[in-house]
């Protein structure tokens, strides 16, 4: 089994809580499925996400490096996809899908390589990387920590020592002092539940060190966000969580509580969503991704309970996508344009029932590195690291997809998702099986 990362963590605990929920309840309030469905407006962002390490290639010494350098990963990294030779016409592809956001990591790693020592070279790429995404007219969304911090630090402790927090914070300031005047939006740290478990499973933390390392992320979350706002006035942070079907209260409940006055949007990721007849019928693998269950309408599910738990704040997607094995067609049928247009229905219903969703990025613009293997595949574009020395990205058919939808603002009006909502979704626990969506005959 491979190592654990962000989607295999979040399906484990959807498996274990949804084993036990059984069969649906009495029908709910939702409101009645309008007829058409009005596309999202002029200020929504539509956007496309990366991050730094699993793309960028020529990757300084850090604690993933070392990681893979144990041999605790399937695939060695190599130069990934080669983000760092290729930005501009990565960019350029995503201008040309017509999108308006471009998530991407700057590495602490790369800008400082040693205590003390910034690396003005490190800082000049992104420089580069930050203004072509601004020239191609698309708003930056910058990410201050994507599971990857520097070797020295690894070898002072990392997230075990009480002085990571002071470190990190030194980073992230200079990076924000650096870019807040092209307004990004900005992400403190990816999925903080997720990186803990990805610590512990590579050595980085003990299992004891988990209650002190979601401490830390808490506190240096809400440090920098005041910091942020002090350099960048009217500023948008947040820290996206993974979104745990069943179970993401449990999963990411005691970090937003600490951080959640202050977030200014809420960050979500989604990808899978499971059925317990599904789940009694075939226990999900979370070893292979491109097995899992895709439910299009769990993203209005998730949605909504964030919708819930902070009324009144934007919500934003910051990652969705479909896994495939080495790029072939899914087992399932289900290809990536159709889970695309029919994911985009249901943000357009959640928007329609009140939902404040302020935007969506699609993970992600090309394949790259996910977190220790090459096999799963999530890019629009796809690239074939270990089999094609080019890396030539090549369009899958949600390429044109995409283009269409950022073009009208989302699927036509008449649209209906090409499958049915599930019978009973666990996506929020008991709630989406009694209080069900439905599509308009």
């Amino acid at each position: 089994m491979g190592p654990v990362n962000r989607r295999r963590f979040l399906t484990t605990s959807a498996v274990a809580a949804g084993a036990v929920v059984l069969g649906a309840g009495q029908a709910g309030g939702r409101p009645a499925p309008p007829v058409e469905v009005a596309p999202l407006g002029s200020g929504f962002l539509w956007g496309v996400a990366s991050s730094g390490f699993q793309s960028e290639g020529h990757a300084p010494d850090s604690n993933w490096t070392r990681y893979i350098a144990a041999g605790k990963t399937d695939d060695p990294y190599r130069d990934s996809v080669d983000f760092y030779s290729r930005y501009h016409s990565d960019i350029a592809l995503a201008e040309q899908l017509g999108v308006r956001a471009y998530r991407i990591g700057i590495e602490w790693a790369r800008v400082q390589p040693a205590p003390g020592a910034w690396d003005e070279d490190g800082f000049r790429f992104y420089d580069e990387v930050v203004g072509a995404i601004r020239a191609a007219g698309m708003r930056p969304m910058l990410t201050l920590d994507h599971w990857v911090y520097p070797g020295w630090q690894a070898d002072q402790g990392g997230w075990r020592r009480a002085g990571m927090v002071d470190d990190w914070l030194a980073n992230a300031r200079k990076v924000v002092d650096r870019y807040a005047r092209h307004d990004p939006l900005w992400i403190t740290f990816n999925e903080p539940a997720a990186y803990l478990m990805n610590e512990v499973r590579h050595g980085g933390i003990g299992l004891t060190d988990i209650p002190a390392m979601q401490d830390r992320l808490a506190t240096a979350h809400n440090a920098i966000y005041d910091h942020i706002h002090r350099i960048q006035p009217g500023a948008m942070v947040s820290s996206n969580v993974a979104y745990i079907p069943a179970a993401e209260d449990a999963a990411n409940g005691a970090f937003l509580d600490r951080v959640g006055a202050k977030l200014d949007y809420i960050g979500i990721d989604y990808y899978y969503g499971f059925s317990p007849a599904g789940v009694l019928a075939q226990v999900p693998d979370p070893s292979k991704l491109w097995t899992l269950s895709l439910q299009a309408e769990g993203i209005y599910y998730a949605l909504d309970h964030y919708a819930r738990r902070f009324p009144g704040k934007p919500l934003y997607i910051v990652e969705n996508g479909m896994p495939t094995e080495n790029g072939k067609p899914r087992a399932d049928g289900y290809t990536r344009a159709d889970l695309l247009r029919d994911t985009v229905y249901w943000l357009q219903r959640a928007s329609a029932d009140g939902m404040n969703i302020m935007g969506y990025n699609y993970w992600s613009l090309t394949d790259n590195y996910e977190w220790g293997s090459y096999t799963p595949r999530f890019g629009l574009y796809t690239v074939d690291v270990l089999g094609d020395p080019t890396l030539t990205r090549r369009p899958t058919d949600a390429v044109a997809a995409y283009t269409a939808i950022t073009g009208r603002g989302g699927v036509p009006g008449n649209y209906r998702p090409t499958r049915e909502p599930a019978t009973c979704s666990i996506v929020d626990g008991l709630t989406s099986c009694t209080d069900q969506v439905t599509v308009p005959r």
